[in-house]
């Protein structure tokens, strides 16, 4: 686990509020927050983690659990607060190439482990570097659903007999994500408040010449896993290689949010949510004290709903008390 950032780094700051500040605390299910505390905290080994999650599968009375063995930590670097949402897509696809199934979705080659960037999105799709070497995992109909399929990270594939296969995160070519969206806005497409995954994915459908340049604006590839050994009826793999559960898991940056932590979300906007989430997940575009991505479920409808989230707020880590007290200057302990 990538632990919080240096305490004395000046650009972030950290504060200890009551859970009495938390907007909206008693009103949660603080028995559902705690069991997808339980899914992950098993793999925590600092000693405090580890105490906290013998603790927490004894536990009777979940609030009581955390408002008794935790400290909500205000964590802030100067950066804007940010809420925004995923999904697991769904595509259609086959296990072989097909005149329909014909865009692939990839594992890693092992060179591209060994060069720091690698090729660019246009090399690997372009240069035949990936042809006739076996590293298929499948075949989809849809490169604009491939595309987002990689800004998610983890998806499920379903074949026309009925089958579905589940892959994950394998690993990427070492190049900066670059957003599409915001280039489209750039170019004065479209202003930001406009531009959402749908919007993007009708543009590239409409001009698919100009379309496909804008998918290779971003440089950055990502190679995937199957993970199929994982069930169903159970969400897709986060960081911490277990699933995630809808508006429950949130992905954040580890720099500053230890993975497995318990974090209050009070995320504003048009669909305000207060609810105590966990810490089961990162992503490429999540940086900062103040970031996190919502896991809204799979498919078609959590993506709607994931899609339409780009909101203000604040979020609050939970820490374990002596971790949380070890961050604030001697003055304040």
């Amino acid at each position: 686990m990538t632990g919080p950032a240096v305490p004395n780094e000046p650009e972030t700051r950290y504060a200890i509020l009551g859970f009495e500040d938390l907007n909206g605390w008693a009103a949660d299910d603080h028995d559902a927050a705690l069991t997808v505390f339980k899914n992950t905290c098993i793999d925590l080994d600092e000693p405090d983690w580890a105490a906290l999650c013998a603790l927490a599968f004894d536990a009777t009375d979940a609030r009581q659990f955390f408002e008794l063995f935790f400290r909500p930590m205000l964590i802030t670097d100067g950066q804007e607060p940010l809420f925004t949402g995923y999904f697991e897509p769904e595509l259609s696809g086959s296990p072989v190439r097909t005149p329909t199934y014909r865009y692939p979705v990839y594992k890693m080659p092992p060179e591209a482990n060994d060069r720091r960037p690698w090729l660019t999105r246009r090399d690997i799709l372009t240069s035949g570097v990936m042809d006739n070497r076996g590293l298929e995992i499948a075949w989809v109909d849809d490169p604009v659903e491939l595309f987002f399929l990689q800004v998610q990270g983890s998806g499920r594939i379903r074949y026309r007999d009925g089958r579905m296969i589940r892959v994950g995160y394998g690993g990427a070519n070492g190049h900066a994500y670059r957003s599409i969206g915001q280039e489209l806005v750039r170019r004065g497409m479209y202003d930001a408040h406009q531009v959402s995954a749908e919007v993007i994915k009708n543009w590239v459908r409409r001009n698919p010449m100009d379309g496909e340049a804008l998918l290779f604006h971003n440089e950055s590839y990502v190679f995937f896993r199957e993970v199929s050994q994982v069930p169903a009826d159970l969400g897709p793999l986060g960081a911490m290689n277990r699933s995630i559960t809808p508006m429950r898991s949130i992905a954040v940056d580890p720099a500053t949010t230890p993975l497995g932590a318990p974090v209050w979300i009070e995320k504003d906007g048009n669909d305000p949510l207060r609810r105590l989430m966990v810490a089961q997940d990162t992503g490429s575009a999540i940086k900062g004290a103040q970031r996190a991505d919502v896991f809204f479920g799979t498919g078609d409808e959590a993506g709607q709903m994931a899609g339409r989230i780009k909101d203000p707020g604040r979020m609050v880590v939970l820490m374990p008390i002596q971790r949380a007290y070890a961050f604030l200057p001697e003055t304040l302990q």
